[in-house]
């Protein structure tokens, strides 16, 4: 009698131990295994680094407004009404002391808007360590990641204007590289009800990015048990290819107050990337004096779950001397995890 009910009561007894241990366990399993993100999913992160210090001071929702030449990052067809040519210098020091660079120029003629623009991204020397050498091996590399955009835009109508850009990435660090081309693509919309405009972008849409190089040549054995073969071996390590940060913007943007020489524009826009979940950016912009003076601040990552941005400010300086308007422009943006970073453009119609 004894030894058939034995077992069974420890079988049922181990099974409802087991079944009590689990519940939590499964609890803990569905609320940290099995959350996963987008981000981190994509080659060339720079990309999203915003430029150009009044789009960075307004929480980078620009794309329905932005009218100088940082619209070869931020929307091609913010060129189409542009009436005079335009350059722009940008310099900020990234997080943890990475150099951020920007220049843009553009150019109207009688077939529409043309522009050019280099987005450069570079860290210092850093010392080369290995496992055998924690301290330094005494040689030093860097790592830099750069885009070249050729960009076109034109009106259509009074109200509608369509652009366009092509751009060439590369990724360096060390002796490995990686390189891809994307295509950008954007729509800007004057609406009748009191001037309110429209705009859309798609941006980063292209080839993937593998990386290689010298640095991925190694030296293996390929058959570790048998000594009496060739354990110097040179083989190319095979890297995974990654999508470009593909990004989709539709913003809107207009005067809530106009008059005086003064003017009060707010904007806001949704973004939608392929390596992060959708957000919402806000921003205003307070122009003083004719646009003399303006004040300008924002929101960027609203509704992200753990953004590493938030909220924005800056103000700029406009005045004209002759047929050149020259331009200077601060921005300074908290970040989450680092120091906030300042931004300085400098600007000037011709």
């Amino acid at each position: 009698m004894y030894t058939t009910t034995f077992p069974y009561r420890i079988v049922a007894g181990l099974a409802l131990g087991w079944l009590l241990a689990a519940v939590p366990a499964r609890a803990q399993f569905d609320n940290v295994t099995r959350e996963v993100t987008r981000r981190g999913t994509a080659a060339a992160e720079f990309l999203n680094i915003p430029v150009g210090a009044r789009a960075t001071a307004m929480g980078s929702a620009v794309t329905a407004l932005v009218d100088d030449a940082t619209a070869v990052y931020w929307n091609p067809a913010g060129l189409g009404g542009m009436q005079k040519g335009h350059l722009v210098v940008e310099y900020a020091e990234w997080l943890a002391g990475i150099d951020f660079n920007f220049v843009a120029v553009t150019m109207p003629t009688s077939f529409g808007t043309f522009g050019l623009g280099v987005t450069s991204m570079r860290t210092s020397e850093m010392e080369v360590t290995t496992v055998e050498a924690q301290n330094g091996t005494g040689e030093t590399f860097n790592a830099a990641s750069y885009a070249f955009a050729l960009a076109y835009g034109r009106a259509l109508t009074d109200r509608f204007a369509l652009g366009g850009s092509v751009k060439v990435v590369t990724e360096r660090i060390a002796e490995s590289s990686a390189s891809g081309v994307a295509f950008d693509l954007g729509t800007t919309f004057v609406t009748p009800f009191r001037g309110i405009r429209l705009g859309a972008a798609i941006t980063n849409f292209g080839t993937k990015m593998r990386i290689g190089g010298d640095d991925l040549l190694v030296r293996v054995d390929i058959d570790p048990n048998n000594r009496g073969n060739n354990e110097s071996n040179r083989a190319l390590l095979k890297t995974d290819a990654f999508d470009l940060p593909l990004v989709m913007r539709i913003g809107l943007a207009g005067e809530v107050f106009q008059g005086a020489g003064s003017r009060l524009t707010l904007s806001a826009e949704a973004i939608n990337p392929n390596n992060s979940e959708q957000y919402v950016n806000l921003g205003a912009e307070l122009g003083l004096l004719g646009d003399l003076l303006l004040l300008r601040g924002g929101y960027s990552e609203l509704f992200l779950p753990e953004n590493v941005r938030s909220f924005t400010l800056g103000a700029g300086l406009r005045y004209a001397f002759g047929p050149l308007d020259f331009a200077a422009d601060y921005a300074y943006e908290q970040q989450e995890f680092f120091d906030g970073v300042n931004r300085f453009t400098l600007a000037m119609r011709f």
